[in-house]
């Protein structure tokens, strides 16, 4: 004999099933949501990660700092008559041509300058900085023809000394103006919105003239050559 379900059962069981399906139905949504904050979490987290245009322009200043150092052994080396690589020189050169000259000053010349000259704040600072970009250009220009000439021509290695030294001696003190007066100022002639766009500005012309991690490579190429003069040990610069 066959019993058919009652309309009773019918109705228990149509309840059971919807009791079993209800969850999966409420979980989605909280799971959107939850999938959703997380994507916002990441973005917010990579916002705060971000480099603001002082930080950029300032971890730039150390790709600097180094090649002088660089270039300060390529001068005792010199005085010492010891023998190394000229082209160690035109090579810490090209690193001031390509990253500083051209791409790090360009961004302050297009990004920053202007904005403290609209605005009348620190205008003969920024009239000294821009009148050194060009001498820097210059005496780089200097550096990178007399290099692979100075180890065998003594007029040569001469000039190349003298061009290397009056680089020191500007842009120590060009950076360490810029990093204490003129980049912690930044803020105050610029909206934020202003603010914002120069971070991307400099990120994608970074990328545009050096590829992704663009900062990555310079800071690599500084470190080989620290290799290649004997001065990338830390510690030999240590007071004993």
């Amino acid at each position: 004999m066959v019993v058919m379900p009652s309309k009773r059962r019918l109705l228990l069981l149509g309840g059971a099933l919807a009791a079993v399906a209800a969850p999966a139905v409420i979980t989605r949504p909280a799971f959107a949501e939850r999938k959703s904050g997380g994507a916002k979490q990441k973005r917010v987290d990579k916002k705060d990660e971000e480099v603001t245009p002082p930080e950029d322009l300032m971890r730039e200043h150390g790709v600097l700092d180094r090649v002088l150092l660089l270039y300060e052994t390529a001068i005792r080396k010199f005085a010492s008559n010891e023998d190394f690589d000229p082209a160690l020189i035109t090579q810490s050169a090209g690193i001031v041509r390509d990253f500083i000259n051209n791409y790090h000053e360009k961004s302050e010349e297009q990004h920053v300058f202007p904005r403290f000259k609209t605005a009348g704040q620190m205008t003969d600072l920024v009239d000294t900085l821009l009148r050194q970009h060009e001498a820097g250009r210059k005496v780089t220009d200097t550096v990178l023809r007399l290099a692979p000439s100075g180890r065998s021509n003594a007029d040569d290695r001469k000039q190349l000394i003298g061009a290397m030294q009056s680089f020191i001696t500007m842009y120590r003190p060009h950076a360490a103006r810029e990093d204490t007066d003129l980049f912690p100022k930044l803020k105050d002639v610029v909206s934020s919105n202003e603010y914002d766009a120069m971070a991307e500005d400099f990120e994608k012309k970074e990328h545009e003239l050096f590829g992704a991690d663009g900062f990555e490579k310079m800071a690599d190429r500084v470190a080989q050559l620290e290799q290649q003069m004997g001065i990338h040990d830390l510690n030999q610069f240590t007071p004993r």
